[in-house]
């Protein structure tokens, strides 16, 4: 019988307490862990925990403000903005930008612009603002979106609204567009301010008032779950809307000056003379601003850069041409008002003027002159003779620094961009950028407008408003004064020295050009007035061809080379409503017909409540 081996019981009690001790201590160890770990969570970082959390629930979105709209005088529309949807990325929630662009890609058409536009502004956002990538879907593109959505988070279909101008062929060069902000744009914008938004005044009154406009971005607080969707909006700050302006713009009357210079290429700028405001402001030929708003295709910008017309071209403020003789008027008041000589002052005409000691002569445009001229006829019969003579005995530094006082050679100020001083030659001026001396002769041409004076439209409309204000000078301006009140006390920012006596003679002979057959718009506007009017007109030749063979030359030459055509008036004379400066690139008859129709469409609406019923242009054949 084997014997039993006895267990030696305490040795293994002693192993179980061993065991026992050590899982114990392992536990107490792991639960002071987790509780020096949770001290640290819940007391020492508790803030910081607290804002990474309320950051994974609670998002700022962008509020963009509502642009403001632009109105004409009467109340109608000229720039609006109509609901549209556009594709946005917020890159914080965007896993894979790389990936969601290429997939994007595969869905729509996605140029490599438009990536490197996006690109370009989601380095300028805040990583919780949505950006742009494509601001005009159509339904097409809305659904293709839309069914993927579920595989691109970041990404979100938006409705927001679009520039648009309902007449944006009438007033192309007036309120002009937005287009999207490019980088030089990018560099001095304020990203707050535009935070949301991706166009920005390019032209015309969009871009001068811009901050007007623009108005101011707000925000939303939002709560999302883990997808991104949005459950509650904790806080809204709104935006706050731009501005609404109103200008004393008539569309009628632009759509009339349109219509009357028949995409030939000129200007056309009306001017309210009691107050400075523009009552039509035209560029022809002119173009659609809409596709300018969301991103012009290369293609359409290309044509419209390269089209020998230039309808880009804003020539009413940025066109600086020869005045011609349209200038006559304001030389013969500098003559009169600097004492060079009195309102009797007459010449013999033979035809024409030579300097003392030159064998040139300087002729007149009609080759055996006018004889006995005094100084309404001068103007009315648009004396060359007349004017060398009148220049000659001013001097060139005494004619530049009247023609200074007529707003000639200087920007007027209009609240619109781009616009362009002309040029009013001196001495000093030519020594200064051609390093030469300046010669007798180029202050005889000066005199009839030629040489080196150059003018645009808008500053031969508002000095003729000077003389139909007899002196009294008021600021263009496009857009209204903000308040009632404001535009009832517009008075003007200067006035030349009052001689009626001097006033009534030139406007005598501005009358003469069109009322008497002597003048040289009789013929082209004399007949059927209802009106009085004060005009001048002005030839601007382009080739300098000689006098002798000229007409026969003109008949052949290239169209680009013809000379062009200048037509400054105001009207009624006694009690001026409206003042009109016409200017048609190579086209001499073409300005005074085109004033005629614009006169005709202001004065005889207003003055006739079934005209006004009408419109202007509600003739036969407009």
């Amino acid at each position: 019988m084997t014997p039993n081996t006895l267990k030696d019981r305490s040795e293994e009690y002693r192993s179980i307490r061993l065991r026992i001790w050590c899982a114990v201590s392992l536990m107490l160890i792991m639960a002071s862990g987790l509780v020096v770990r949770a001290f640290f969570l819940q007391v020492v970082h508790h803030a910081d925990l607290k804002t990474q959390s309320e950051g994974n629930r609670i998002h700022l979105q962008t509020d963009p403000p509502v642009r403001g709209l632009i109105y004409d005088r009467t109340g109608r529309i000229l720039a609006e903005n109509r609901p549209g949807y556009t594709l946005t990325l917020i890159p914080e929630r965007v896993e894979d930008m790389e990936w969601t662009l290429q997939q994007i890609g595969q869905l729509l058409d996605l140029g490599d612009k438009d990536i490197e536009r996006f690109r370009k502004r989601a380095r300028q956002a805040r990583p919780f603002n949505d950006v742009p990538l494509i601001t005009r879907l159509n339904q097409q593109e809305i659904a293709l979106i839309s069914v993927n959505l579920h595989r691109l988070p970041g990404v979100n279909i938006e409705a927001r609204l679009l520039r648009h101008y309902p007449h944006s062929r009438i007033t192309t060069h007036t309120t002009g567009y937005v287009g999207r902000i490019n980088d030089r744009e990018l560099q001095h914008l304020d990203p707050a301010l535009y935070s949301g938004t991706n166009v920005v005044g390019k032209t015309g009154i969009e871009r001068f008032y811009e901050k007007a406009l623009l108005g101011k971005p707000g925000y939303r607080e939002v709560e999302s779950n883990a997808h991104g969707r949005v459950l509650r909006v904790l806080r809204h700050v709104p935006s706050v809307p731009g501005r609404d302006l109103s200008l004393y713009l008539d569309l009628d009357l632009q759509k009339t000056a349109v219509r009357a210079l028949k995409d030939k290429r000129g200007a056309l700028v009306a001017l309210d003379p009691k107050t400075g405001g523009v009552l039509a402001l035209v560029s022809s030929p002119t173009y659609d601003t809409n596709l300018f708003v969301t991103g012009i295709s290369q293609t359409a910008y290309d044509a419209l850069r390269n089209d020998i017309n230039r309808p880009l071209f804003n020539r009413a403020i940025m066109g600086e041409y020869p005045p011609a003789s349209t200038i006559k008027p304001f030389v013969a008041l500098a003559a009169l008002h600097s004492g060079t000589i009195t309102t009797d002052y007459t010449i013999f005409d033979q035809g024409y003027f030579q300097l003392p000691g030159d064998d040139h002569r300087y002729r007149n445009w009609k080759r055996n002159g006018d004889g006995w001229t005094d100084l309404p006829t001068s103007i009315a019969r648009s004396n060359d003779t007349y004017y060398y003579n009148v220049a000659v005995q001013m001097g060139i530094e005494s004619l530049h620094d009247y023609m200074k006082l007529f707003g000639l050679g200087r920007v007027s100020g209009l609240d619109i961009a781009s616009e362009r001083p002309g040029l009013v030659p001196s001495p000093e001026w030519k020594k200064r950028t051609r390093g030469q001396p300046w010669y007798p002769g180029e202050t005889v041409i000066t005199g009839i407008g030629q040489g080196y004076l150059l003018t645009t439209p808008l500053q031969l409309a508002v000095a003729t408003s000077i003389i139909a204000n007899r002196g009294k000078v008021f600021q263009p301006r496009l857009v209204q004064p903000a308040s009632t009140a404001q535009s009832g006390a517009i008075k003007p920012i200067a006035e030349l020295q009052k001689d009626d006596a001097y006033w009534d003679i030139v406007i005598r002979g501005m009358r003469d050009t069109v009322s008497r057959p002597i003048g040289t718009a009789f013929r082209r506007i004399g007949k059927g007035l209802e009106y009085s009017v004060a005009g001048k007109t002005g030839t601007a030749q382009v080739v300098e061809i000689p006098r002798d063979i000229q007409e026969e030359k003109q008949r052949v030459l290239d169209e680009f080379h013809r000379d062009h055509g200048l037509f400054v008036a105001f009207a009624p004379i006694k009690d001026p409503q409206i003042v009109v400066a016409v200017i048609v690139e190579n086209n001499a008859n073409a300005p005074v017909p085109v004033a005629r129709r614009v006169m005709d469409a202001w004065l005889l609406r207003n003055s006739n409540p079934a005209n006004a019923r009408k419109g202007p242009d509600s003739d036969k054949g407009s």
